[in-house]
C-alpha cells in the first residue's frame, strides 16, 4: 500500500499576477518534494475571469491605461494562461458549486489573500473557508486577510468555518491578530511559499545594469527618488509587468518565469507589492519599498518580521539613504530571520501534514 498522500492546494492560482502564480507554483512544488501527489484545485468562475481580464487591461485605475499598451497586456495574459496550464491541476469545477471535487487526504488553503473579505471579486467565497472541500483534513498555509483590518474582527459565521481547520497558519501579523482575537487561538506565522520554497524560482538571468520596478500607482516622490538613484548609479529603470511612465523602459509583456529570472539578475528592486519584496529577498537583491494603502498590512508585516523595516522608504528620504538601500543586499540580520522563519515554517508543515 502506498504512503503517498493526495494533497490539494486551494489558492488564487489563476490570478493574472506574478506573485499569485509563483506562490501557487512554489507551494505545489514544495509540498511535492516529499513524494506526495500534489495538485491545485482548479476552480473557475466566468464572472471572476471577466473581472481578472478587466483588471489585467486596466490595472492602473482610476488612471486609464493607454490603448497602445493593450497588445502587451494581451500577450501578458496569454503567458499566464499558458503558465498555469502547465501546473498540476484537478478537474476544473465551479467555484460556487464545488461538490464532487475531492477525495484528498489533505487540502491546503493558501497562500495569498484567500480570506480577504475586501477583495473586489474573490472576497468572502465560502470555498476558501472549507465549504464543499472533500478531504480528511483541511489546513491553511500562509493564508492572509489582506487589507481587511484585524480590528474589524471575523464574523461568527466565518469564524465557525475556520474552527474546522485542523491547523492554521498565516503570513502576516494582521491576519494572525484577526484569528487570535476572533477564535481565541494563535495561528502560526509562516513564510510565503515564494520565500519558503525559493528553490522553485528560476535561476537569475544574466546580470543587467538595471533597477527593476514592480508595481504601479507609486507616489511621485518615490519615482523621483528612484530615478535620481539610478542616474547616480549609472543604470536604467525598467518597469516589469505594468506601466510606470517615470521608468526608462516598459516591459509589460513578460511571462512569469522570465519575470522572476529578470528580478534575480537586477542591480536592485523598487516595489510597492508584497511579492516584489519577496522576490527581492529570495534573490538577495537590494530593495526599496513603499506600501500602498491596499498592501500596507502585508508589506510592513513581511519586512518587520524579516528585520528589514528600514527598507520602507519615507517621503523625506535623502539621496544618501537611497544609496544605502539600493546599493546593498538584505542584511545578515534579515537573512538570519529568513532562515529562522523557514525552519519554523517547515516544522509547521511537517507537523500539520503528519497529524
Amino acid at each position: 500500500m502506498s504512503d503517498r498522500r493526495r494533497i490539494g492546494v486551494l489558492t488564487f492560482h489563476r490570478s493574472i499576477n506574478y506573485g499569485s502564480y509563483w506562490q501557487a507554483r512554489a507551494l505545489v512544488e514544495g509540498l511535492g518534494r516529499g513524494g506526495d501527489d500534489v495538485e491545485l484545485l482548479d476552480h473557475d468562475s466566468p464572472a471572476i475571469r471577466r473581472a481578472e481580464l478587466r483588471c489585467a487591461f486596466q490595472p492602473l485605475l482610476p488612471a486609464r491605461s493607454p490603448r497602445s499598451d493593450f497588445p502587451a497586456y494581451a500577450q501578458k495574459v496569454r503567458s499566464f494562461v499558458d503558465a498555469v496550464d502547465r501546473l498540476p491541476r484537478s478537474q476544473c469545477f465551479d467555484l460556487d458549486r464545488p461538490d464532487g471535487v475531492g477525495g484528498y487526504d489533505v487540502v491546503v488553503v493558501g497562500s495569498d489573500e484567500v480570506w480577504n473579505f475586501h477583495h473586489p471579486w474573490l472576497g468572502g467565497k465560502p470555498l476558501f473557508f472549507g465549504d464543499g472541500v472533500q478531504a480528511e483534513r483541511i489546513l491553511s498555509y500562509a493564508a492572509s486577510f489582506g487589507n481587511y483590518d484585524a480590528q474589524a474582527g471575523i464574523d461568527g459565521y466565518w469564524a465557525e468555518k475556520l474552527t474546522r481547520f485542523a491547523a492554521l497558519s498565516v503570513r502576516d501579523e494582521n491576519s494572525r491578530r484577526a484569528i487570535e482575537t476572533s477564535l481565541g487561538t494563535s495561528p502560526a506565522l509562516v513564510l510565503d511559499p515564494v520565500l519558503q520554497f525559493a528553490g522553485a524560482l528560476p535561476a537569475p538571468a544574466a546580470d543587467r545594469d538595471e533597477l527593476i520596478v514592480y508595481g504601479h500607482s507609486f507616489p511621485a516622490w518615490f519615482g523621483d527618488a528612484v530615478g535620481r538613484w539610478a542616474e547616480r548609479a549609472g543604470c536604467s529603470v525598467v518597469s516589469l509587468g505594468y506601466r510606470n511612465d517615470w521608468a526608462d523602459e516598459q516591459v509589460i509583456a513578460i511571462d512569469p518565469v522570465a519575470f522572476a529570472a529578470r528580478i534575480g539578475g537586477a542591480r536592485a528592486v523598487a516595489t510597492n507589492f508584497f511579492h516584489g519584496c519577496a522576490f527581492a529577498m529570495a534573490y538577495r537583491r537590494p530593495l526599496a519599498a513603499v506600501p500602498s494603502s491596499y498592501r500596507l498590512n502585508k508589506v510592513t508585516s513581511l519586512l518587520d518580521t524579516l528585520r528589514a523595516g528600514d527598507r520602507l522608504v519615507p517621503p523625506e528620504v535623502s539621496n544618501g539613504e537611497m544609496d544605502a538601500l539600493l546599493g546593498a543586499p538584505p542584511s545578515d540580520a534579515t537573512m538570519e530571520a529568513l532562515d529562522e522563519l523557514r525552519i519554523r515554517s517547515a516544522q509547521f508543515l511537517d507537523e500539520a501534514l503528519a497529524a
